[in-house]
């Protein structure tokens, strides 16, 4: 960490550049001789990144930000709000630090706080960034935490990690032995130390395969944000052996979409053919895997087992997800879709589709956007249809 950054020349310079070319201005070089220009590049990319995912550094003077990978994996303000919430202590103790977002809101809710991180610079700039926040109950300590907690005596109310995935892992799908640090290695040392965890995962991790993998889960946490899944969040406690809960939560501008059920078998839900209203649920349930739960609980009819669209008469205002009033069914035929199309335009979703939005969009010649809605899926029967839509 350099410390001439924090010179009001420099950060005028940085501020006056904010929203200039960062490529030209790099090839130009730093106006000064005690920070280069690649040091002044990632304080402007850091700056622009936090303005909406970390409103609070964002705002404060004398803010350091680290490297592009190190924001990128860093929680936002909304999702470590949200982890802050669900759990409250004397003590915490952050594994996997990073760039200390959660610790900060942790620090709201314990008495006492530990961010630990390996990589030394990026420790630095949590300790001096605290300080301009005005966090005075967070012990920055730099090194393997493993090794930190195994000095520490007395129990700890909760443990907090968010293991990396190694680089080594190959595919999009991979598992929590696969991550630094090994969770289902450690699992045993820690709830030594605890009888609380708290772990944040991937989006693409698979949630079955993650509770096999790991003893005691006790909630499960689907956070989305403007309906894109951010995190995975699992709740352990020693000694439990009861029925998971999965609780889905997409937040919004103006609201919350929560829907919440236990995990474990449930009921088929009934089957139609496409009655007045559709509902599309939002991302969080559909990674949560809920869906004939959701089906279940407000009493209404899927299209097709493996058609996670719902249907109803009478339109439900609470459903969690996106609405629509159908207003044609027709078959899988351009000729039929592009008569109810004059302007040949509309929004595209695929459901149990055989074919990609991009094959349709091609084969059709329908251009993206307007105010029609054009669900391409497959009905009880089957059949390939297409329902054509207004948004509610």
């Amino acid at each position: 960490m350099n410390a001439n950054i924090l010179k009001s020349e420099v950060q005028k310079f940085i501020k006056a550049n904010l929203k200039n070319d960062l490529t030209k201005l790099i090839l130009k070089g730093s106006p000064f001789d005690s920070v280069s220009i690649q040091e002044i590049a990632q304080q402007i990319e850091g700056t622009n990144k936090s303005e909406k995912k970390l409103a609070t550094w964002f705002e404060t003077e004398h803010i350091i930000f680290p490297k592009k990978l190190n924001l990128e994996q860093t929680s936002s303000e909304i999702t470590a709000q949200y982890k802050a919430d669900l759990i409250h202590g004397n003590s915490i103790i952050d594994l996997t630090g990073g760039y200390g977002v959660d610790c900060y809101y942790f620090s709201k809710k314990f008495d006492s706080v530990i961010h630990c991180e390996m990589n030394e610079e990026l420790s630095n700039i949590v300790t001096h960034n605290n300080q301009h926040l005005g966090v005075k109950n967070i012990e920055t300590i730099q090194g393997n935490s493993l090794e930190h907690l195994q000095t520490i005596n007395e129990k700890i109310d909760w443990i907090y990690v968010d293991p990396s995935r190694r680089n080594d892992a190959k595919g999009k799908v991979f598992l929590l032995q696969d991550c630094l640090p090994n969770l289902p290695e450690n699992i045993d040392f820690l709830f030594e130390k605890t009888d609380n965890i708290l772990i944040k995962n991937s989006p693409i991790l698979d949630i079955t395969s993650t509770i096999n993998e790991l003893k005691f889960v006790k909630e499960i946490h689907v956070i989305a944000v403007q309906n894109e899944v951010k995190e995975l969040l699992l709740i352990l406690e020693k000694g439990f052996n009861g029925i998971i809960q999965i609780k889905t939560i997409n937040i919004q501008k103006t609201n919350k979409q929560i829907f919440e059920f236990e995990l474990g078998p449930c009921t088929k839900p009934s089957y139609e053919l496409p009655l007045n209203y559709i509902y599309e649920p939002n991302s969080a349930i559909l990674k949560s895997g809920g869906f004939d739960q959701l089906a279940k609980d407000l009493e209404i009819s899927k299209l097709h087992q493996h058609t996670h669209l719902y249907t109803s008469d009478e339109m439900l205002d609470n459903f969690p997800g996106r609405k629509f009033k159908i207003e044609k069914t027709l078959p899988y035929n351009k000729k039929e879709i592009l008569r109810h199309l004059p302007e040949k335009k509309a929004n595209i979703t695929i459901r149990n589709f055989p074919e990609t939005v991009a094959q349709i969009r091609k084969k059709t010649k329908i251009k993206d956007g307007g105010s029609d809605y054009l669900f391409f899926t497959t009905n009880i029967h089957d059949e390939k249809q297409v329902l054509v839509c207004k948004k509610i």
